[in-house]
């Protein structure tokens, strides 16, 4: 919901330059003067309804696109990993009918425009004040998953015209549970279910039974076990994870690679509560670069993942399996901008060669439609 108060702010020019259109060629299309298109432009003039829905036509957008009332605010939702404060700027997207909030901050929030600045704060629904219109918001697709290459992804389509692209960082249990809550448009996911050897497709029917989602792959990659640089203590497989001088870093139980680890595990005989003698089988992590940078600061040994983590951390890496990557996208989302613009990315020559060396990556079949469910 958006509310406001005072001025109207016009964003009339804005969209005539982007397109293209002469002050005159404008005016004369909608059946106004030039000077009383240079007022409405300038936001002295508010056009009536009539005028204001010819615009919006011509121009291939909604009204509250073109003007915006002085100090205009939005009602959002904070999805359940992010964490907003009154004062933090926010970029928005629209799933669905609500408005979603996602902090920018940190470093890498310096570099980033945002879309508003929370002004009110109560549970999880912000109140933000607009810097400016919502066109590229409405545009914005929300991905939750967890893969290095996804910062690369994000940059790709940033340069598609008029998408965006926002992360949600969470393990691949926890993204498709985002998605099944309306926090995000796709979900990319890597679940390797070992009884039927079948990636990723039985865990989104469970948790969308009946529902029609499209599954699109986006690659392969390799997992298997990072090691510190020459693999100094010469670690070839899981059964090296019980010697004494071995220390593991685990992922969380909703991860791939977590679910990949017990799957071997399971494979060498290990059952449930022999694995729990491994040394720091209990300790957790969230993301494939923490896990990476832990083996890389010599508090661990050894960690399941991806082999893209252990280059971008320097380390060696023991590969042990190849698995899907998948792109989960509910039905109704499948044409939104934003993930049009996603699986345009992923079908690029510059996109596939510059992912490959990544490290383990293969998008041979990426943007391809694999699965329908319903």
């Amino acid at each position: 919901m958006i509310r406001s108060a005072r001025q109207t702010h016009s964003q009339v020019r804005a969209w005539r330059e982007r397109l293209g259109i002469k002050p005159a060629e404008l005016a004369e299309r909608v059946g106004i003067t030039r000077q009383a298109l240079h007022s409405i432009e300038t936001g002295s003039y508010t056009p009536n309804t009539l005028i204001a829905l010819q615009l919006a036509r011509l121009f291939g957008c909604a009204v509250e696109d073109l003007f915006m009332l002085g100090e205009a605010k939005i009602q959002a939702t904070a999805t359940e990993q992010t964490g907003i404060r009154i004062g933090e700027r926010v970029r928005l997207a629209q799933v669905g009918e609500r408005w979603l909030a996602f902090s920018v901050t940190g470093q890498g929030g310096l570099t980033q425009q945002a879309d508003g600045v929370v002004t009110d704060l109560n549970g999880r629904q912000v109140t933000a004040e607009l810097f400016s219109d919502l066109t590229l918001a409405r545009r914005t697709a929300v991905l939750a998953g967890c893969d290095p290459a996804f910062a690369l992804l994000t940059s790709y389509v940033s340069q598609q015209a008029g998408s965006r692209l926002l992360l949600g960082s969470v393990s691949s249990k926890a993204a498709l549970r985002a998605l099944s809550r309306g926090e995000a448009h796709a979900a990319g996911i890597h679940l390797f279910d070992a009884a039927s050897g079948t990636s990723n497709l039985p865990f989104v029917q469970e948790i969308f039974s009946g529902q029609d989602i499209r599954l699109f792959t986006l690659w392969s990659w390799q997992q298997g076990l990072q090691v510190a640089p020459g693999n100094p203590k010469e670690i070839t497989g899981v059964a090296d994870l019980f010697r004494p001088d071995i220390r593991l870093q685990n992922r969380e139980p909703d991860a791939g690679s977590r679910g990949l680890l017990d799957a071997w595990l399971d494979s060498a005989g290990v059952d449930h509560r022999a694995r729990t003698g491994i040394n720091g089988y209990g300790d957790e992590v969230t993301t494939p670069l923490e896990a990476a940078r832990q083996v890389a600061s010599g508090a661990a040994d050894v960690a399941p993942g991806p082999r893209s983590a252990a280059v971008a951390l320097g380390l060696d890496f023991v590969p042990l399996q190849v698995e899907r990557f998948d792109l989960v996208v509910p039905a109704p989302f499948v044409g939104h901008p934003g993930v049009q613009a996603l699986l345009n990315v992923v079908q690029q020559p510059a996109f596939q060669s510059e992912l490959r060396t990544l490290g383990g990556y293969d998008p041979a079949h990426a943007g391809e439609l694999w699965k329908t469910t319903a």
